[in-house]
C-alpha cells in the first residue's frame, strides 16, 4: 500500500506533529509550515494529533501485479432493517457466492448497535466470515463512522472485491471510501461477472438514460468496488447447516467520531409494504390519466395483498409519490407477480421490473412494447378490465 500525507493550507507550523511523529519524518520550514520527508510511513499519528485538522493521509491501493495479487476474497457491506439483515444484503451475499465460484472467501461486514442473531443469518445466507462492528452509536446509519469502519476493514483484510447495495446508505458510504482509498467504484450495477481470462470483475451498469449498458473494469487498483441495484440479484437458498467464522471488531474512538448527530428517526408514513419487498406489485402508467384513477389499482392491490407502483411518467405528472416509481430512475423490483397497467414498456421501465417471476400487462395499444416481454398480455380498456377484475375477486371471496 502506498499513498501520501497531505499538508493543508490551514497548517500554522505549530510543530505538534513534529513532536508526535515516531519516525521523525516531519519538520517545520522557514515559512512556518510542516513538510514531510520520504521517511513517512503513513501511520496517521500526526493526523490525530493536529489540533487544526491540517493533515490527511491518502492511501493508494494501486500497484503492480504482485501488489494487486495480495488482495483476495469478496467483502459485502451489510444493512439492517428492523433488527434483521435487509433483503438487499441477502441478494449481495448470493451474488458474492456466485462470483466466488467456491474459490474466494466471502466476508460480510455488519455495523450495528445490537447484532443479535444477524451474524448467524448472514452465514446461513452465504457468508464464510462475518466481521461485526458493534457499538451503541451505530443504532442509526451515519456517514463518517460507517466510512471509517469500512475503510479500516478493507485496509486490514484486503478484499479483492467490495460490494454494497445501491441504497441511500451504499450510495453515501462507497464513494467516500473509494476516494479515501484512491480506488475505483462502479455505481448502480445491474450485472457482475468475473472475466475468465483476467480474473477481473466485469461491472455492468445502464448508461445514457438506460439506452446502453456499459461494462467497466477496475484493472489498476484494489479493491474493485461496486454498488449493486437492489432487486436485481437473486439471494441463495438459506442453508441453516452452513457454518462460518464471526470476528468481533475492536471499535476505536476514532471509528465512532462523527460531526453530525441523529436527532430522530422517523419511518415513512403509510401501512403498505416497500415495493421492493412486495410479492405482488401493480403499477400504473400514463394510461391512468389522472391521480384519482390510481384508486382502482389500490383497491386491487388491497384485495391481492400487494402494493402499488408506477412508471416515471405517472410520477412526473404528480399522480403518485416518487417512492413508488419503478424503473431506471426509480426502484428495481422482482416480485412473484407484476401487473403493468397503462404502461407502454419503455426500456427505462423494463430494467426495473424485468426480473419479476410473472409479468402481466394491460394496455389498449396492441403494439405497446410491454407485450414484447410480458408473460401474459391483455389488450383492452384498463378502466373496464381492472374494475371487472376487482368485482370478480370480491364475488369469489363472497
Amino acid at each position: 500500500m502506498s499513498g501520501f500525507l497531505e499538508i493543508k493550507d490551514s497548517c500554522t507550523g505549530c510543530g505538534i506533529c513534529v513532536k508526535t511523529c515516531p519516525v521523525q519524518a516531519l519538520s517545520i520550514n522557514d515559512n512556518k509550515r510542516a513538510v514531510v520527508s520520504d521517511a513517512c510511513t503513513l501511520c496517521s499519528i500526526c493526523v490525530d494529533s493536529c489540533p487544526f485538522q491540517s493533515l490527511a493521509v491518502h492511501h493508494s491501493f494501486g500497484g503492480n501485479e504482485e501488489q494487486l495479487a495480495k488482495y483476495s476474497g469478496i467483502l459485502v457491506l451489510c444493512e439492517m432493517r428492523n433488527g434483521s439483515p435487509d433483503r438487499s444484503t441477502y441478494e449481495l451475499l448470493g451474488e458474492a457466492r456466485k462470483l466466488s465460484a467456491g474459490e474466494k472467501e466471502v466476508s460480510a461486514l455488519l455495523i450495528a448497535a445490537d447484532p443479535s442473531d444477524a451474524p448467524e443469518k448472514l452465514i446461513h445466507a452465504g457468508a464464510d466470515r462475518v466481521i461485526v462492528a458493534e457499538h451503541s452509536s451505530f443504532e442509526h446509519f451515519s456517514t463518517e463512522p460507517w466510512s471509517s469502519v469500512l475503510t479500516h476493514v478493507i485496509t486490514e483484510y484486503m478484499p479483492e472485491i467490495v460490494l454494497a447495495a445501491a441504497t441511500t446508505t451504499g450510495r453515501d458510504v462507497m464513494p467516500r471510501v473509494s476516494k479515501i482509498l484512491d480506488t475505483g467504484l462502479t455505481a448502480d450495477c445491474t450485472d457482475l461477472k468475473i472475466d475468465a481470462d483476467s480474473g477481473m470483475l466485469m461491472q455492468t451498469r445502464p448508461a445514457f438514460g438506460g439506452n446502453i449498458m456499459a461494462t467497466i473494469v477496475c484493472d489498476r487498483t484494489r479493491p474493485q468496488m461496486s454498488t449493486v441495484r437492489p432487486g436485481v440479484m437473486k439471494p441463495m437458498e438459506i442453508d441453516t447447516s452452513r457454518t462460518g467464522e464471526v470476528i468481533n471488531l475492536q471499535v476505536t474512538d476514532e471509528m465512532t467520531k462523527n460531526r453530525s448527530k441523529v436527532l430522530e428517526f422517523v419511518p415513512s408514513a403509510g401501512d403498505e409494504v416497500d415495493i421492493t419487498e412486495a410479492e405482488i406489485v401493480i403499477s400504473g402508467g400514463r394510461g391512468m390519466k389522472n391521480p384519482e384513477n390510481f384508486s382502482i389499482l389500490h383497491d386491487l392491490a388491497h384485495l391481492l395483498g400487494g402494493t402499488v407502483g408506477a412508471s416515471r411518467a405517472a410520477v412526473d405528472n404528480g399522480w403518485i409519490e416518487y417512492p413508488r416509481q419503478v424503473g431506471q430512475t426509480g426502484k428495481t423490483v422482482q416480485p412473484k407477480t407484476y401487473l403493468a397497467v397503462g404502461i407502454s414498456g419503455a426500456v427505462q421501465h423494463r430494467v426495473g421490473m424485468q426480473s419479476s417471476d410473472t409479468i402481466y400487462a394491460v394496455n389498449k395499444d396492441r403494439d405497446a412494447n410491454i407485450f414484447q416481454f410480458c408473460t401474459e398480455g391483455f389488450v383492452g380498456d384498463l378502466f373496464e378490465i381492472i374494475p371487472a377484475l376487482v368485482k370478480e375477486i370480491e364475488k369469489r371471496r363472497g
